[in-house]
């Protein structure tokens, strides 16, 4: 079955493996650190409650089956542990059989928590992980030559990311059409990073070639992955080169470094073999006759669901970030289809005095990713997900995105609780608990080089008036 193996890309699939095991990592990581204060039994947005109105059907999970805090910390800590262990390649020697249980299991539990993520776990790289990590257990072990057919699917995951992204922007502002998006992009972008700063203040020539350099990579590269090698190299390398780039310019979780790791199986053995010290087994088994019918059979189940995201790329109502199946598989993607040209942001405040008056002394809290201190330089956060900042981000943007979670919050803080509490940076009031808390709407800005320099700070702000949701 010469057709069905593709020998030339064992090391590429290594480098995949390895790397898709360390955002699995990352991403339950994430999980065990934050879900408390998010969709625990006491959180923001209850996992309970949200099970006891939709059905397994629609969001197959394990927590469908049972629910507690206690059992959600133990599924989150089975995953580190279980990617941990991908990370080290233990289950690279395994039979076949074994190998594709093994990397099930953390795709198992993975979609049991983006299922009862909610609004928290709404967002593309979650589907995107979801629907990678689904194909990766199809790669087979280390002693077999990795199936061809499997490499073409992630292939055509990574040209509907990268193509689904470019058309979105083509049909959506007209800022990305006359190249001027990234005139406000740096600063507006949900959480700047430490370099956002310096990317914004880059001459506007060099903003417009970065647009223009977008749509090139976007709607053109993405049909080189199905090219002759080493055409599809060429593009792979263009991928990894274009989505380091994002990664240096803001934070955007693992999107940009998961497009990576997807982008790594296009590269051909040769240039991975110039570059790490790795070599393949003298002589790679032959690949079992039922594994060749699963991966058929899985190509067609493939073909099938691609339908509705095709039909979805060529239609001139596009969506971005879409599933069209409970399990995650074969969805749609996109990013910022629109480009916000005002940054504002929602200051939460409390104050321990009983009886409100006007000199009444206010205290911030402070998130720990998104920008609060204008003093405060902007943090590296990516591929960490901070999931309550991010939707902070989207609460100012219109308070429509607050509901149902942003009052609760509220309450939350003004109780001290100590789950959401612990999402934050500072909790200025650590011993007792407020006596008020309110929302107030920022207007920020980065600095210019001149007020850098005379003050210290990365943000200038402004008072838009208080914050209801």
């Amino acid at each position: 079955m010469d057709w069905f193996s593709a020998e030339g890309y064992w090391l590429s699939r290594l480098v995949f493996q390895r790397a898709l095991a360390g955002v699995y990592l990352l991403a339950f990581l994430g999980a065990v650190r934050q879900f408390k204060g998010l969709i625990g039994e006491r959180g923001l947005t209850p996992v309970p409650r949200y099970v006891a109105r939709v059905p397994f059907r629609r969001a197959p999970s394990l927590f469908q089956l049972h629910y507690s805090d206690r059992f959600f910390a133990a599924v989150a800590w089975l995953g580190v542990l279980w990617s941990a262990g991908l990370v080290l390649g233990l289950a690279d020697d395994l039979p076949v059989w074994a190998n594709l249980l093994v990397w099930a299991v953390p795709w198992a539990l993975y979609l049991s928590i983006v299922q009862v993520g909610q609004v928290w776990y709404g967002f593309g790289w979650e589907s995107l992980l979801c629907e990678v990590g689904f194909l990766a257990i199809f790669l087979g072990p280390a002693a077999m030559p990795p199936p061809l057919l499997v490499l073409v699917a992630l292939w055509w995951v990574l040209f509907r990311l990268e193509f689904g992204a470019g058309l979105i922007k083509l049909r959506g502002d007209r800022c990305w059409r006359d190249l001027t998006c990234l005139y406000y992009h740096h600063e507006t972008q949900p959480m700047p990073n430490p370099l956002s700063w310096w990317f914004h203040r880059l001459p506007r020539w060099a903003h417009r070639a970065e647009a223009a350099a977008n749509h090139m990579t976007q709607l053109v590269v993405p049909y080189l992955l199905f090219a002759p090698q080493p055409v599809r190299t060429v593009a792979a390398v263009v991928v990894l080169v274009t989505q380091g780039w994002l990664v240096l310019s803001g934070n955007f979780a693992w999107l940009n470094v998961l497009t990576m790791v997807v982008a790594t199986t296009a590269v051909g053995g040769g240039l991975w073999a110039a570059l790490l010290p790795v070599d393949p087994p003298a002589a790679l088994s032959g690949l079992p006759a039922w594994y060749a019918a699963v991966v058929v059979a899985l190509t067609g189940v493939l073909t099938v669901l691609s339908y509705w995201p095709v039909r979805n790329l060529v239609s001139s109502r596009q969506v971005m970030n879409t599933s069209f199946n409970p399990l995650l598989l074969v969805n749609t993607y996109g990013a910022f289809g629109s480009v916000t040209r005002m940054r504002h942001e929602v200051v939460i405040e409390g104050t321990a005095d009983q009886v409100l008056r006007p000199d009444t002394v206010w205290q911030e809290y402070e998130f720990r990713g998104k920008p609060g201190d204008v003093r405060r330089r902007p943090r590296q956060v990516a591929p960490y997900h901070l999931r309550l900042d991010w939707l902070m981000w989207f609460a100012a943007i219109s308070p429509g995105y607050a509901h149902p979670w942003f009052p609760v919050l509220l309450e939350k803080l003004r109780d001290n609780d100590p789950d959401v509490v612990a999402l934050l940076r500072r909790n200025p009031f650590p011993h007792l608990p407020p006596a008020h808390v309110r929302a107030r709407l920022y207007r920020y800005r980065f600095t210019d080089r001149r007020e850098r320099h005379d003050t210290g700070a990365w943000w200038h702000r402004r008072l838009v008036g208080d914050y209801r949701a």
